[in-house]
């Protein structure tokens, strides 16, 4: 049986569609289908413009942001799809922090509500450091259908982990879109 990774916290029988799905060949399939829309969001210009206008519409009051990159260290493999740090300096008498966001740079060819769930999560972490009950009802009311976004993610990591070209068929796929 193939351990899907990404999948851990999802009850068996979840786990079992997603084997059934993928032995079969038709996950790359049902995904492009759920989600067809691909983003135009490729700079880290670009990215930080789109995290502040998700930030402008849903967290007025939440500290500023910094920065906000594409990420190619971060490795999804250990579950870091997205960081957000504070780094804190003294300047003079005076502490300043900065915030910064990164986000793996697999999601530069991920389907645009995938990019969405990752910055609205990172984003969610400027109010709500752990992952309580606060943290997740704020990211529903960033994205009312947040935890299926998620679990709907995960389920394209572990196609892109397991299915054989599944890499290249989705930059194929969102070079056509």
């Amino acid at each position: 049986m193939t351990t899907l990774r990404y999948l851990q916290g999802y009850p068996d029988h979840l786990q079992e569609q997603v084997r059934t799905a993928l032995a079969a060949d038709r996950l790359g399939c049902w995904l492009a289908e759920r989600y067809p829309e691909r983003h135009d969001v490729q700079s880290d210009k670009a990215l930080y413009a789109y995290t502040m206008a998700l930030k402008q519409s849903h967290l007025r009051n939440a500290p500023g942001i910094d920065k906000v990159l594409y990420d190619a260290k971060l490795d999804v493999v250990k579950n870091a799809l997205g960081l957000h740090t504070a780094i804190s300096r003294v300047h003079g008498g005076r502490l300043k922090a900065k915030k910064e966001i990164r986000i793996a740079s697999v999601f530069r060819d991920a389907p645009a509500a995938f990019l969405e769930t990752i910055v609205v999560h990172e984003l969610a972490h400027l109010k709500e450091i752990e992952h309580n009950k606060a943290f997740y009802q704020l990211c529903e009311h960033m994205q009312p259908d947040y935890h299926q976004r998620e679990f709907d993610l995960r389920v394209y990591l572990t196609w892109r982990q397991l299915a054989p070209d599944a890499a290249v068929t989705a930059r194929t796929d969102s070079n056509k879109a």
